[in-house]
């Protein structure tokens, strides 16, 4: 029977309406509409979808060869099959053969300044933090230095983004390529990717004793082979109608079946570099092989290292893989109640369950003291990842020292201790050289005189008078408690009451509806001043990043930050809070302003509110003074791209195949003539307290 006819049973079956079957994505688009999978698919139907897709073999998959330039391909075609069946008894390693891009890898290319954020360390990081301190103190020759990077995410940009997880899957994995990796990221195919070929390449997975198959579709791009897992579970946006709802319906209401799908997706992603042969060179392809390092992020890949370790490892297969686990946000670890999914599900042993158990608070109960029994994702992946790293030096020391920033984790991560390393910036979107969305671009020469006209359409397009005297000040990001837009929205009440006239807000961003709803009504209390745009626009987000003087960015906390990266390369200065990322990469009075440390919890937004007024009229008094001109100026003439936290990942990596996760102490030089001790404690080792840095 094939994948439609099951399918179609499968509809019969469950037509009383907890279930809608999905055509299988690999299918034509012309599948009906009540084919699709119902975004209210309960979990215990949802497992009729994996009986109901088609089973490889015992031969093992047909396999199929073709040559490919990059991004020249037809939305939703098939390519021919030009190989027969091969037997596989092993199933590991069956011979499909894929040939993608016909480019080699990029070879070793010069890395530049160095731009990565390391470590920082307490003395240091009360006055102002430099972004250019990680050397390359392991210089071995290339041959020695290539290796098999795969990363595993439930985001790449551009393919799927919904914050930093998919913009950092999309740039670093090419800066890491250009310094001659051979590297993969492997993600769910969310949609019917125009640029991404069907390998016709399927692999099993297994779910509460159910197997089912997955196939991978595969795209080349800036030198990375992007691998996408396919699946019913996964295709959610097939007609384009659902946009970034890729976790759930709306903000904070996750899919019931998000458990089944990533442990599918886990599963899928250790098998691809075994089942895959993509091209290496001109004329040349193979595998990835077992010899690799997983980069596995957020709590979605939390599960790859115990399926490592169960599945492969203890039948000999990826013996010398490492993996390193990378959180881009402790917030969110992927908890889930008893009862809200069953363990056995997952096939794993029971001796791995412990990993996943833990107490926390209810927080629904009225009663002081009670908690609930959770499993978490995340914090099984970091007991069997053999590396911790997250996206900034001080969001690490954070995380591992205060206890309502670890959230609940933070016993856990000063135990096996972490890595920071701060993002870059994707440079080939946000540049105002080339920025595609601005009328008029410019540069570090150039930026006086076009960044007022700029501001000035600006204002026009939000309703404002056009005032070069008067300072703009622009917001972007999601409406949650944690970007603090609750805190922004009292502070500009206060500050607009106070100083009539003298700022202009506009605000861009999305989420949920309290927190719009608060945005709006500053616009109708003060429609000269105050634009709120709850929508989301690529332009527009542009346009505020090149056109305002000022970003304002309140966040509760903020693991790496975007946004105040791509100010400072427009030239916008951005006044940020003194937390995560914002503290590692925006130099107070240099750079950027700080506003100082706001609490993690809502309850204190009024006392937050205070200290956001006091830093937008610091703003205020420094506009259009020659301070304000060199702060611009010095914002734009950092390297922040990927190309400085590409050599810090380069070097972490190394590192930990060389076994440099020693118990004891290591000393590294992470600013230039500066020596820093650091504890990297091995699995097992006693509990310790974290040293105030935390670096490379």
């Amino acid at each position: 029977m094939d994948s439609l006819a099951c399918a179609r049973s499968c509809h019969t079956a469950w037509s009383s309406g907890a279930v809608s079957v999905s055509t299988p994505s690999h299918l034509e688009r012309g599948a009906s509409e009540s084919m699709r999978v119902s975004r209210r698919t309960r979990v215990a139907p949802a497992i009729a979808i994996l009986r109901s897709t088609t089973f490889i073999d015992n031969t093992g998959s047909a396999a199929l060869r073709h040559q490919k330039e990059e991004g020249n391909h037809s939305e939703g075609r098939r390519l021919p099959t030009t190989v027969g069946s091969i037997v596989c008894p092993s199933r590991r390693r069956c011979p499909s053969f894929v040939s993608a891009s016909r480019d080699a890898l990029a070879g070793p290319r010069s890395g530049g300044r160095n731009g990565a954020v390391g470590a920082v360390s307490a003395e240091r990081a009360k006055t102002s933090v430099s972004t250019e301190f990680i050397a390359d103190s392991f210089s071995p020759s290339m041959e020695q230095r290539k290796m098999a990077l795969v990363f595993v995410g439930a985001e790449a940009a551009p393919w799927s983004k919904v914050g930093g997880l998919g913009d950092v899957m999309g740039a670093l994995p090419p800066a890491l390529a250009a310094r001659g990796h051979r590297v993969m990221t492997i993600s769910p195919r969310y949609d019917q990717y125009h640029d991404a070929w069907d390998t016709n390449v399927t692999a099993e997975v297994s779910l509460g004793g159910e197997v089912a198959t997955v196939r991978f579709f595969h795209s080349r791009n800036r030198g990375v082979d992007r691998v996408f897992v396919d699946h019913p579970l996964f295709l959610e946006t097939v007609w384009g109608m659902t946009g970034q709802k890729i976790y759930g319906e709306r903000v904070g209401v996750e899919y019931p079946e998000n458990p089944m799908r990533f442990a599918i997706f886990c599963q899928a992603a250790l098998q691809a570099p075994l089942l895959l042969h993509l091209a290496e060179g001109v004329g040349l392809s193979s595998p990835y092989g077992e010899d690799v390092v997983f980069i596995v992020n957020d709590w979605h890949a939390a599960l790859v290292p115990l399926y490592l370790k169960s599945r492969f490892q203890s039948r000999g297969t990826y013996a010398n893989a490492k993996v390193a686990m990378c959180v881009h946000n402790l917030a969110y670890q992927g908890q889930f109640r008893e009862g809200e999914f069953d363990y056995s599900t997952l096939d794993l042993p029971a001796e791995l369950r412990p990993a996943f158990e833990q107490q926390v608070p209810n927080s629904r109960s009225e009663k002081s003291g009670e908690v609930l029994r959770v499993l978490n994702w995340m914090k099984a992946g970091f007991e069997y990842s053999d590396l911790l790293l997250t996206v900034s030096p001080a969001y690490a020391t954070e995380v591992s020292t205060e206890h309502d920033r670890g959230a609940g984790l933070q016993d856990l991560t000063s135990r096996k201790g972490m890595l920071g390393i701060m993002n870059g910036a994707d440079v080939t979107e946000w540049s105002p050289v080339n920025d595609k969305f601005l009328p008029h671009r410019y540069d570090v020469n150039s930026v006086f005189d076009v960044k007022p006209s700029l501001k000035q359409q600006l204002q026009a397009e939000a309703g404002f008078a056009a005032r070069p005297e008067v300072p703009l000040f622009g917001f972007m990001g999601r409406l949650d408690e944690q970007k603090g837009s609750d805190i922004l929205a009292a502070a500009v009440l206060r500050l607009v009451e106070d100083r009539k006239g003298e700022a202009q807000f506009i605000m861009l961003g999305t989420g949920k509806a309290q927190y719009e709803k608060q945005l709006q009504n500053l616009e109708t209390r003060f429609p000269g001043q105050v634009r709120a745009m709850t929508r989301f626009s690529p332009r527009l987000a542009h346009m505020i990043i090149a056109g305002c003087d000022f970003m304002v960015l309140p966040s509760r906390f903020e693991p790496a930050g975007l946004v105040q990266l791509h100010a400072m390369l427009y030239g916008t200065i951005p006044v940020v809070a003194s937390t995560g990322g914002f503290w590692d990469s925006v130099r107070d009075g240099v750079t950027g302003l700080h506003m100082g440390k706001f609490g993690v919890k809502p309850d204190g937004a009024a006392e937050d509110a205070v200290k956001a007024v006091a830093g937008l009229k610091r703003a205020i008094q420094m506009f259009s003074t020659p301070h304000f001109r060199d702060m611009v100026v010095a914002a734009m003439s950092q390297d922040l791209s990927w190309k400085g936290p590409a050599r810090a990942w380069e070097q972490a990596l190394l590192n930990l195949l060389k076994d440099a996760r020693k118990e004891g102490r290591e000393t590294t030089e992470v600013f230039p003539g500066e020596k820093v001790e650091k504890y990297l404690p091995a699995r097992g080792a006693a509990k310790e307290t974290l040293p105030a840095t935390i670096s490379l």
